[in-house]
């Protein structure tokens, strides 16, 4: 019985572009929040490595290339029917528009962007992420690196806290110096 060869190995090129996509996908926090709480099951990693494969097929088996515009509607089908997610903080365009980026440069055997979101996901592990509007402003436009690592311009203001810190109440003391107990709740009559 003759057994059937294995598959030779994808291109370079394929195996880097896979990496990018992989990178950008972990670095998007609308995606990384829908992992991290879960709202994807108990498979929402699975679900997320399941994402990038379904790009990377998607670039490499179809003619003519998918466009930006594909892989953003992609990225919102699939929130909505993996993460129960509707999407409409804008999000997916800059990450569908850096895959298309990804593909342009692996392409050409450029390995700096892949890099450079692998080295942006290395250090966002272990982090929580945590819902804010407008969380991934473009910041990978700049290939100068001139971008704010902030994502806020110096003109703009950090946003106020949603609940002002407690004020801690001072201990009352009295006349023979004994500190008075104060009960929580209703007051006791």
């Amino acid at each position: 019985m003759n057994t059937p060869a294995p598959p030779p190995p994808p291109p370079p090129s394929s195996v880097l572009f896979a990496r990018g996509v992989i990178a950008r996908l972990e670095t998007w926090d609308t995606l990384r929040l829908a992992v991290q709480e879960g709202w994807g099951g108990a498979g929402a990693p699975q679900k997320r490595t399941w994402l990038a494969s379904v790009l990377v097929d998607a670039f490499e088996e179809t003619v003519p290339t998918p466009d930006d515009q594909y892989v953003e509607e992609l990225l919102l089908q699939v929130l909505a029917d993996e993460f129960d997610t509707d999407l409409e903080d804008g999000s997916a365009e800059p990450v569908a528009l850096d895959i298309m980026r990804l593909w342009d440069e692996t392409r050409a055997g450029r390995d700096e962007l892949v890099g450079r979101f692998e080295a942006k996901a290395e250090s966002m592990r272990g982090k929580r992420a945590v819902a804010q509007a407008g969380t991934d402003a473009e910041e990978w436009e700049d290939e100068e690196g001139d971008e704010d690592d902030s994502g806020m311009d110096e003109d703009e203001e950090e946003a106020p806290q949603l609940m002002e810190p407690r004020q801690r109440e001072e201990p009352e003391i009295d006349e023979d110096g004994f500190t008075l107990v104060k009960g929580k709740g209703k007051s006791h009559r």
